[in-house]
């Protein structure tokens, strides 16, 4: 019953948005995108977009993704954005998260990655233009994705963090009291490994071509990295998505090592009391005149 009803609420929205879609204008980037995409079709075979393709847009959104948050530390008007001013970014810790980055990417996840062709030839997923959805469907189901994924992610994270098995695992994140976006991959490789899961559970359930897979990629490590960023910047738009974490959020959770489980939403640490002690000192916060929402 429960299946039926959630069945029912994502083909609801998914009409909704398509109706939406409907009334906007023709996107002049279209014609553009779609001979490109046709070129990279006709001259590459799918293992090497599956494989090599999905790695390049890794490697170079993550990086990209992480650039402003790099160069906000030589701006000091960015500064009095930063929300754990007393913990500058250092070259030491950069440089050595960006070694521990290189080994995950390429020792941990290119393996899983080269499991991307094989999962879209045995699944059908197809590559073609003709058949690539819209849009909005992207959204929509990368939407659910993030659910999925957030799901996931605040229930493992919060067992990592259990006293007998986070020293051996978990603690390697938390060696930045102050988080960075370039961290925001820095892991143990099993924690690669188990929070990576629910990344994939989304892309098991509703994946139906692979620009789905790149889309939610894009849209996962935007996340990912805005709440690892350490600054809280004025008119994020990733703010005006309804109950988003957002960097406060995950930037106490540094901070403080308990509390703030959860990856992208606020829903289950708002449900299990996971966030009381970050409601707590931002009451505190507000008495002392300090912003801190």
């Amino acid at each position: 019953m429960a299946t039926n009803e959630s069945i029912s609420i994502f083909s609801s929205a998914s009409l909704a948005v398509e109706y939406v879609d409907s009334l906007l204008p023709e996107n002049p980037l279209q014609e553009p995108f779609k001979n490109a995409w046709n070129y990279m079709l006709n001259n590459y075979t799918k293992f090497q977009i599956a494989t090599w393709g999905s790695l390049i847009v890794h490697e170079a959104l993550y990086f990209l993704f992480c650039l402003p948050g790099f160069l906000f530390q030589f701006i000091p008007y960015m500064k009095k954005y930063k929300i754990q001013k007393d913990k500058p970014e250092t070259w030491e810790n950069q440089w050595k998260c960006f070694k521990v980055l290189l080994f995950n990417h390429f020792c941990i996840q290119l393996p899983l990655i080269c499991g991307t062709y094989y999962f879209t030839e045995y699944f059908n997923i197809p590559y073609d233009w003709e058949r690539m959805p819209r849009w909005c469907l992207l959204l929509v189901k990368c939407l659910g994705c993030a659910v999925i994924e957030d799901t996931w992610h605040y229930f493992l994270h919060r067992l990592l963090h259990h006293k007998r098995i986070y020293k051996y695992i978990h603690k390697v994140h938390h060696e930045f009291q102050a988080p960075f976006g370039m961290e925001a991959e820095y892991a143990h490789p099993l924690e690669t490994l188990i929070l990576g899961t629910g990344f994939f559970i989304g892309i098991m359930l509703l994946c139906d071509h692979v620009i789905f897979l790149w889309a939610w990629v894009t849209i996962r490590l935007m996340e990912t990295i805005d709440v690892h960023s350490g600054y809280d910047i004025p008119l994020n738009p990733l703010n005006l998505i309804p109950f988003y974490a957002g960097s406060r959020h995950h930037d106490f959770h540094h901070m403080n090592f308990i509390g703030n489980y959860a990856s992208t939403f606020t829903w289950w640490d708002r449900i299990f009391g996971t966030d009381s002690q970050f409601i707590a000192y931002n009451e505190k916060m507000k008495k002392f005149g300090k912003k801190t929402e």
